[in-house]
């Protein structure tokens, strides 16, 4: 049995316009930058580092929307972008466990 018999090529349907996945990802990557300076405004008036993890979360995201992009290549071509969603995930959920334990401290 050969390789491709093992692992045969799934058709995907028509591929997307160019120019399309471009406007998308870039308003993606817009609303993402848009919320991190919101979250980053929260941070500036209570000074609580949830507010400033998000906002450093969402602009990861914002990178994660415009690289593929920016590279002319689809994110599946690049994994390595996908580690920059997973890189905002963990900031986010690490956030929200050290605010949880301070708060539980007397």
């Amino acid at each position: 049995m050969s390789w491709s018999q093992l692992f045969p090529v799934i058709d995907s349907g028509p591929t997307p316009d160019p120019m399309m996945v471009a406007f998308y990802s870039g308003a993606s990557a817009l609303e993402c930058l848009v919320a991190g300076l919101f979250f980053l405004r929260f941070w500036r008036r209570t000074g609580e580092t949830l507010f400033l993890a998000f906002a450093f979360a969402f602009w990861l995201l914002a990178g994660n929307a415009a690289l593929p992009v920016l590279l002319g290549q689809p994110a599946q071509m690049h994994g390595e972008v996908y580690l920059l969603r997973l890189a905002a995930f963990l900031l986010i959920i690490l956030a929200i466990l050290a605010k949880n334990f301070r708060s539980r401290r007397p």
